[in-house]
């Protein structure tokens, strides 16, 4: 295969050519020169920062013999076996693939071996986060007391993962993510060693669609050469990320704050027409308001974080739209793009988000007339409003006098006689479907409960927002192979949820991907469940009885020969709802 692409062909050989990275570049150059290198290093950062590129120039830059200002030759034997991957003392290991105890024992074992061809036997561990809990103890000995020559440099992308016993054994260097400029810098340096001619904007749109990604910019630059027949226009690199035409943006934004509905909905139309993405959408849109905000507090972050592509139009939005619309606009992005996530109609809540972006409140300025009229009509109805709630104060005030004195005249009676009604009222309110109850704790086990409140957490996640918030006062307390009975806290959420049959729906498709079966959901109130339970029990006594009479004497309980014999039907008790849950009391 003749070609390669540009990530790979332009991949840094020098400290000097990792882009965006020069405080930790400076740092290994100067650890190289004085000869106080560590036996271990941690590489973090996001991905395509130069992790990997900067622990093969750190192997070869210790193992060069000429070296010239921290920087490896590139030119001897030792520089070149190790960019070409031939040098047997560089071990460059995937931990996704090999993130067992016997390839970490193998690591260890053959780390005790002296080098066979360079000064230093380099371990570099590319996602180190993969590894499981025994290998990163397996490596933890070694990481603490390496053998004589050895260098072991670990990269992830997710630091938060690794043990703070394996952290604390290295030094740790943070890759920050690669900035637009530096980026568009980067490739304009490459296009011009090629030869290609390009459009300034264009690679400005290929850096953003980056996100801080060296890699990730090369690989969009060699889709859209490849795309544009070695040309880099504005057109082809909006085509290949995706993302939206400045002066449909422009047009996008001013329609929605101009409150023009249906031209909004045009422009989003001919923006999906195009086949742009809706989700780069909107981060191009929250990108926007990100950048009005900064140019509204100071011109000049702008200017140097998007490379100056600050336009009259975009001065006339940060001049027109103040702050809190700003805000307001970013929240609604945000909620739209949180519930996108599991949607395949992307373009359903595009058009509800333009019609919210469009008609928000106060969104438009007041006109001059407008301005000297809104007072007067703000007052009369303030006026109005305090009239109203005044005298809902005083029959609030005389209904409290009123309580206060029947509670001095015959507090007991009082607090039974309103309190019971309420129960009375809500049993009859809030009536359990035995009919699904019961047969879930015919073959109720305290194994399939046990299951389930693992699983819940994952459960909750994948509802939405609202689901959520309705399923967050509720937890299982009974469950079996088929079926589950989930208990809520609060009788209204309870009925809420009973009437909610897409929520049943959706929790036993939920389960079923979590677990690999559905079940079917049964709903009761917390504080009947107590006798739900009490009163299957003493239905079924002799059924329960006669079934559990064996496994009062199973090997469960072998020190029981030397105690009383369990009750088969506390037995069957603790089988449905576990041992912690059941409380025995004698007559």
């Amino acid at each position: 295969m003749s070609y390669q692409a540009l990530y790979r062909v332009w991949r840094p050989q020098r400290f000097d050519e990792i882009v965006g990275q020069q405080v930790i570049t400076q740092t290994l150059k100067n650890a190289l020169i004085t000869g106080q290198t560590s036996h271990a290093y941690l590489f973090t950062g996001p991905r395509g920062t130069g992790k990997t590129s900067a622990a093969k120039i750190f192997a070869k830059a210790i193992n060069c013999h000429h070296l010239k200002d921290g920087e490896p030759c590139n030119e001897c034997v030792t520089c070149k076996a190790i960019t070409q991957g031939r040098l047997n003392d560089v071990i460059e290991i995937d931990a996704a693939s090999n993130n067992g105890v016997e390839e970490i024992r193998d690591i260890r074992d053959k780390a005790k071996y002296a080098p066979t061809e360079a000064d230093y036997k380099v371990y570099i561990i590319d996602e180190v986060h993969m590894l499981s809990t025994g290998a990163f103890n397996a490596l933890l000995k070694t990481l603490e007391e390496p053998p004589a020559n050895v260098v072991f440099i670990l990269a992830t992308t997710e630091p938060q993962k690794i043990p703070l016993t394996i952290i604390s054994r290295t030094q740790r260097f943070d890759f920050r993510r690669i900035s637009t400029k530096d980026s568009y810098d980067r490739m304009v340096y490459i296009l011009q060693q090629k030869q290609i001619s390009f459009d300034d904007k264009a690679l400005m749109i290929i850096a953003r669609a980056a996100e801080g990604g060296m890699r990730d910019a090369l690989s969009i630059l060699d889709q859209t050469l490849s795309f544009g027949d070695n040309e880099i226009t504005l057109k082809n690199a909006l085509q290949v990320t995706g993302s939206v035409n400045h002066d449909l943006l422009n047009a996008y934004v001013t329609d929605i704050s101009n409150q023009q509905v249906s031209q909004a909905l045009e422009t989003l139309e001919k923006v999906l027409a195009e086949g742009k993405d809706a989700n780069r959408f909107i981060e191009d849109l929250i990108n926007f308001c990100r950048n009005l905000l900064l140019y509204q507090q100071d011109p000049s972050l702008v200017v140097d974080q998007d490379l100056g592509d600050v336009d009259e139009q975009f001065k006339q939005f940060a001049a027109q739209l103040s702050a809190e619309q700003i805000y307001q606009m970013i929240d609604h992005l945000n909620e739209t793009q949180q519930q996108m996530r599991f949607t395949t109609h992307p373009d359903v809540y595009m058009e509800v988000l333009t019609i919210k972006l469009a008609q928000p409140v106060q969104m438009k300025p007041l006109a001059a007339d407008e301005k000297v009229a809104q007072p007067d009509a703000q007052a009369a109805q303030s006026n109005a409003e305090i009239d109203r709630l005044q005298s809902q104060v005083k029959k609030l005030s005389a209904q409290v006098q009123q309580l206060e004195q029947n509670h001095t005249e015959n507090a007991k009676p009082q607090s039974v006689n309103r309190q019971t009604p309420t129960t009375k009222r809500r049993s009859r309110e809030v009536k359990p479907n035995l009919a699904k109850i019961y047969p879930v704790l015919a073959n109720a086990t305290k194994q399939n409960l046990v299951q389930l409140k693992e699983i819940w957490p994952d459960l909750m996640s994948m509802l939405s927002v609202t689901q959520r918030a309705l399923m967050h006062v509720a937890q299982p307390v009974a469950a079996s192979e088929e079926g589950a009975v989930i208990a809520f806290n609060y009788a209204f959420l309870y009925e809420k949820a009973a009437d909610d049959s897409e929520l049943r729906e959706l929790l036993s498709a939920d389960i079923d991907k979590l677990v690999g079966h559905d079940l079917k959901i049964a709903y009761v109130d917390a504080e009947q469940w107590p006798q739900i339970r009490q009163s299957y029990i003493d239905q079924h006594k002799e059924d329960l009885q006669n079934s559990d009479s064996a496994a009062a004497h199973s090997s469960e309980s072998v020190s029981s020969q030397t105690q009383a014999p369990a009750d088969p039907l506390v037995t069957k008790a603790e089988a449905l709802f576990g041992a912690d849950t059941v409380e025995v009391k004698d007559d």
